[in-house]
């Protein structure tokens, strides 16, 4: 429920209320004043959370704390949201290389921000009669950005239009991601086993050579 429809204290007309406590604790059905009246001596709002139940459930809180928190998760959650456009770079049937180069940054510059790119080549005149030329060009285009997209939609005729369509490859990775990512390699790396330096076996000692009495009494 939208916390702009949540009905509080003196505005519940209901004759009685099931009332839980701020730690969710089931308080029971009771008359309105008198969960009101709880409400106030605790310094909490009695907020009714299930308007549709017999009787409506109502819950001891801190109105403007929840009303705040809501707002700021609401707020959280449209900051990471991320709405992906649709932009446009348009090629020519003549166009030359360096030209070509300036088309091929913007493109890359937009598909790294996480946006789809729409590649198009507009025929001019008898330009329709070699509308191979125009599938050369896109072909090409096509080969110098697959590092940074994916094609979604071959080059094809809409008129004298010729259009393709890429999308990102993945979408760049915030900070936080980022660190997450490393914090997990360096988790994974602590854990892993330490090798333990091979022994090395003590090389045999040659055996000293015992002259026997008969020898020394030669």
């Amino acid at each position: 429920m939208n916390i702009n429809e949540l009905v509080i204290n003196e505005e519940i007309r209901d004759k009685e209320v099931r009332v839980i406590d701020e730690d969710g604790t089931q308080l029971g059905v009771m008359p309105t004043p008198q969960a009101i009246a709880m409400a106030e001596e605790k310094g909490l709002d009695l907020v009714k959370l299930q308007a549709n139940s017999q009787p409506p459930v109502c819950k001891l809180m801190d109105y403007d704390k929840h009303r705040y928190e809501q707002s700021k998760r609401e707020r959280d959650l449209r900051k990471n949201q991320r709405i992906v456009e649709l932009k446009e770079v348009q090629l020519s049937a003549t166009i030359g290389e360096n030209d070509m180069q300036v088309k091929l940054k913007n493109a890359v510059k937009f598909l790294e921000d996480g946006d789809k790119v729409k590649v198009s080549i507009r025929f001019r005149g008898r330009q329709i009669a070699h509308t191979d030329i125009g599938m050369a060009i896109m072909e090409d285009f096509a080969s110098r950005v697959e590092e940074y997209g994916l094609i979604e939609r071959r080059p094809s005729l809409e008129g004298r239009h010729l259009i393709m369509i890429v999308a990102p490859k993945a979408m760049k990775k915030t900070f936080a991601e980022k660190s997450q990512q490393r914090k997990e390699k360096a988790a994974v790396a602590s854990e892993a086993p330490v090798e333990a330096p091979e022994k090395k076996e003590p090389r045999p000692q040659p055996k000293k050579k015992v002259k026997r009495e008969s020898e020394n009494m030669i």
